[in-house]
């Protein structure tokens, strides 16, 4: 996309699992949308830095950094950027209601829409059972989806070459999977259950890097996806209406392209 293309002004932005310090991420695709869209407030829905693989191996190309330097200086320039850390970025767990350059520390947080909306926004690990009670599971599947990622990144080397869009194997191969599926959706009861039980209209939340915008049994189920794979976001409009935004298939045009009925049920 062009870097003289139209910028989108939106209320909200709604951003997840973008696993900075991992060669999956695409930050490059990141750096596109964030040059693209301004909103006046921005949600960190979890897993923004991978603290796990850091620990294991330091890696932090200039990508990386251009990612962290241009949504702090969204935050200088008057947007309202909220941090809801996730499981891989645990450790800012620690300082939940502090400030770090104008960007808020929270464990969850409730965001009103313009329409009048309740939703909860949280990463949504607290719901996971594999990392709440089995953590070294958790990271044993952290490892083998990484081995997955360094094929697709291959892959996507070669499809950049032919002049094709990036396109996720895991993500593929994860929805081709019964137990996956399944688990997708208990996930995704659990976090509408949490949204009754806090008498909210929704919630907006990552951890499971599958995007999804619906109603569940009348509450608003929002999933950010990632940019690791999906490479999504989540917009609000003035009017309040949620859109889900496939940016990896819509970079090379000069208006993002929202998913197929990607409205949220008032």
């Amino acid at each position: 996309m062009s870097d003289d293309a139209p910028t989108r002004l939106c209320r909200t932005i709604f951003l997840s699992d973008v696993h900075l310090g991992t060669r999956g991420c695409q930050a490059h695709l990141l750096l596109e949308f964030l040059r693209h869209h301004d909103a006046e407030t921005i949600y960190l829905v979890g897993d923004i830095v991978d603290g796990w693989r850091l620990q294991r191996a330091w890696y932090w190309p200039q990508e990386h950094n251009d990612v962290v330097q241009k949504l702090l200086r969204k935050a200088r320039k008057g947007a309202r950027v909220v941090y809801v850390p996730g499981n891989h970025d645990e450790f800012l767990r620690d300082y939940l209601g502090t400030h770090f350059g104008g960007v808020e520390v929270v464990d969850s947080i409730i965001h009103e829409t313009a329409d009048g909306r309740r939703l909860l926004v949280i990463h949504g690990d607290q719901f996971d059972i594999v990392v709440r009670h089995a953590k070294w599971l958790a990271f044993l599947g952290d490892w083998a989806y990484t081995a997955a990622l360094g094929v697709n990144t291959w892959l996507n080397v070669g499809r950049r070459k032919i002049g094709l869009t990036y396109w996720s194997l895991s993500a593929w191969a994860k929805l081709k999977v019964k137990n996956a599926v399944s688990f997708i959706g208990k996930f995704e009861d659990a976090l509408t259950a949490e949204a009754r039980r806090r008498a909210v209209d929704g919630v907006v939340c990552g951890h499971i890097h599958h995007a999804a915008l619906r109603d569940i049994a009348g509450v608003s189920y929002v999933n950010t996806g990632d940019w690791v794979e999906s490479c999504t976001a989540v917009v609000e409009s003035h009017d309040g209406t949620l859109e889900l935004v496939y940016w990896a298939s819509s970079s090379q045009s000069l208006v993002p392209v929202a998913a197929p009925g990607a409205r949220a049920a008032a």
